[in-house]
């Protein structure tokens, strides 16, 4: 039979995502509300290695809900990646009579929460925090909704100068391994071509392309480069390409870069983030470990920290089918 949980801690791990407070707070209030003590953990995994805790209660997380990062702070840990590290973790919890761990973070955070529960069997849950939107088991996590409408902000910036002046815009957005940001913020943008790491379109192709958009009427293009695009070495040397392949653009570059991860989260963000930090800790409660809280047809489920850490997030294919008829 589990041991009853008194105490529970929270922290943020990895790179930063709106909604992270907000899951910090829901983590927080639903401990208060269960009438159980709560620890935010400062830095991650570095600062539960120093034992860097603080007591939190209801009225210490108010007035965060709206606020992007993570008053928690962030920070990656070589040292946790030791055994040694990771012992001196345990010993940490143990020592401030902590029963359980709710880890806000990517997939890199859930495989050190999963290697701690497997060695010293103490009870973890994890809440998916990354704007990506590249774990298994979860349509949507924390961040990528907001992420999503700065990108399409930005976009709409821009086109306002690649028409006054009929240039062709390449924009990279955020997007390493997976094109969720760059095919759902495309679309949205209204963007002549979209490029991600699943879809290997080819510079000939993009060119080909971009011609039959100029046959077609259009003076001004824009496209969306996810950064992990296959097709060439660098967002720069896409635009050398159509330099020397095409006349009469005005080819130029924006990098959105780390703006697509600040600001305030969206309403969408805040309500997930509220939903996933009560589902996180009531299962906790209930006994549950190793899983990870996650969105799916709009309900809140729970998958094995495995499943989410080694399942692969696709694409939806019928955004790439929407996307080829929208830039007719």
């Amino acid at each position: 039979m589990p041991k009853a949980i008194k105490k529970l801690a929270v922290l943020t791990s990895g790179g930063d995502s709106p909604g992270m407070n907000a899951a910090i707070r829901s983590v927080v209030r639903t401990c208060a509300y269960h009438d159980i003590e709560c620890v935010g953990v400062y830095r991650g995994y570095e600062g539960l290695i120093e034992g860097d805790f603080k007591p939190m209660d209801a009225r210490s997380v108010k007035g965060i809900i709206n606020k992007g990062g993570t008053i928690l702070k962030s920070a990656r840990s070589k040292e946790f990646r030791t055994i040694e590290g990771r012992q001196k973790a345990f010993k940490q919890l143990i020592g401030a009579n902590i029963d359980g761990l709710v880890v806000v973070g990517g997939d890199g955070s859930f495989t050190g929460a999963l290697i701690f529960n497997q060695e010293f069997d103490f009870p973890v849950m994890g809440i998916p925090g990354t704007i990506d939107n590249d774990i298994y088991g979860t349509s949507h996590t924390l961040g990528f909704d907001t992420a999503l409408n700065t990108v399409v902000d930005a976009i709409d910036k821009i086109r306002d100068t690649a028409s006054s002046h009929n240039r062709l815009f390449f924009i990279e957005v955020m997007g390493r391994d997976v094109g969720h940001i760059a095919l759902n913020v495309g679309i949205a943008g209204g963007a002549e071509e979209i490029l991600i790491p699943e879809e290997d379109l080819g510079l000939d192709r993009l060119v080909e392309s971009l011609n039959r958009s100029r046959k077609s009427g259009k003076t001004s293009s824009i496209v969306i480069v996810a950064e992990g695009d296959k097709i060439g070495k660098n967002i720069f040397e896409l635009k050398d390409y159509v330099d020397e392949n095409m006349e009469g653009y005005d080819v130029r570059v924006s990098v959105l870069g780390h703006m697509q991860r600040g600001g305030a989260p969206s309403c969408f963000d805040r309500v997930l983030a509220s939903r996933m930090g009560v589902k996180a800790v009531e299962s906790l409660l209930e006994g549950e470990t190793n899983y990870m809280v996650g969105l799916l047809n709009n309900n809140v489920e729970l998958t094995p920290l495995e499943k989410a850490i080694k399942g692969k997030s696709k694409i939806n294919l019928e955004l790439l089918r929407v996307s080829d008829i929208m830039s007719t």
